[in-house]
């Protein structure tokens, strides 16, 4: 497909569509079998796809904050595995992945049961990073049982960050985020551990993710310009309510959104896409397709990352870097999802 330019940007040095594809869905819970997973990455890098997102934290989880040896690494390895098996410019493709995050299929424990589990747990450093992942920040979907925990010490993120270049065959990372704050650990020493990595040359440039703006500040003033992209939730049912977007266009920062449909699992505001339905009707496509389009159209520096389980959903989404909504188009969804035009 021929991706007209205005939706091409650059990242991390790379020429690259700004619509990439995220690869939490082919790793965690309901997730496709391995085969089917590779063909739907190759699907998306035939298409045009130059960015693949991923995380150390791509796996399925057992007891809290672990996950079975054999399955840890899961996602970094399925998008190396994919790439080494693709016929394209492999050169071409920016692979971003993130760390400091764990999986959990737990409630989460009162400090109190946190002692118990820990002496069932493994022992030595095992058992320890048990008990302090328990007493972190659990985020969980509503009514369901999966979930993450952050572990963000610095240790624990210089080390997962080294172990992401090993599951991805790579002697540096291209971009590595921090995926998100924990209450744990004051957020200047997690930016401190980006920095580390990249004087270490363990990674080449720093994203940040799950910020406000104060932190997207902080992560500036401490990494400068090798702080280049902030991956923070936006969609129609997510309109960015802290003006995070604004802030990058402020900066210069790329402004990577995920969950660009809405989310993966959690439930969302269904009503939110009805406009988009409506818009999508008239140019019989899909209302993801009109969702994209009109997302990318925000900010010249935006990429969206939409997550797909088959090459039918990735085509789709792909498909929206060709589709040009009108200026009258996207004021109306503008005025739907913020209450006014945003269009610039």
């Amino acid at each position: 497909m021929m991706v007209i330019a205005r939706n091409m940007g650059e990242l991390a040095g790379f020429a690259i569509p700004r619509l990439g594809m995220g690869t939490m869905a082919l790793a965690i819970e309901g997730r496709p079998d391995r085969e089917t997973a590779i063909e739907t990455i190759h699907a998306g890098l035939d298409a045009g796809v130059r960015y693949l997102d991923t995380a150390w934290s791509y796996y399925l989880p057992s007891r809290p904050g672990t996950g079975t040896p054999e399955d840890l690494g899961y996602g970094e390895q399925l998008v190396r595995d994919a790439l080494r098996t693709w016929d394209g410019p492999r050169d071409e493709v920016l692979v971003a992945t993130k760390t400091g995050y764990r999986r959990t299929m737990e409630e989460p424990v009162s400090v109190a049961q946190v002692s118990d589990l820990a002496e069932s747990d493994a022992q030595g450093a095992q058992g320890a990073q048990g008990e302090s992942a328990q007493e972190r920040q659990h985020l969980q979907a509503a009514g369901s049982r999966y979930g993450w925990m952050a572990d963000s010490r610095p240790e624990t993120m210089i080390r997962d960050a080294k172990e992401s270049a090993l599951h991805l065959g790579v002697d540096a990372l291209d971009l590595l985020y921090s995926h998100g704050p924990d209450p744990a650990v004051p957020y200047a020493d997690q930016v401190g551990a980006l920095k580390q990595l990249l004087d270490e040359g363990v990674i080449r440039y720093a994203g940040i993710s799950r910020v406000n703006n104060e932190q997207i500040d902080t992560a500036r003033a401490m990494l400068g310009d090798k702080l280049i992209a902030v991956q923070n939730q936006f969609s129609p049912s997510h309109p960015d309510p802290e003006h995070t977007m604004g802030h990058c266009r402020e900066l210069g920062l790329a402004f990577v959104c995920w969950s660009p449909l809405g989310g993966f699992l959690d439930a969302f505001d269904q009503r939110a896409y009805d406009p988009f339905r409506a818009v999508a009707g008239e140019h019989g496509c899909s209302y993801q397709r009109v969702v994209l389009a009109w997302e990318l159209a925000q900010y010249e520096r935006l990429c969206t990352i939409p997550s797909a389980r088959n090459p039918h959903e990735i085509n789709d989404s792909f498909a929206a870097t060709g589709l040009e909504l009108t200026r009258d188009e996207l004021a109306r969804l503008n005025r739907a999802v913020f209450g006014g035009s945003r269009l610039r």
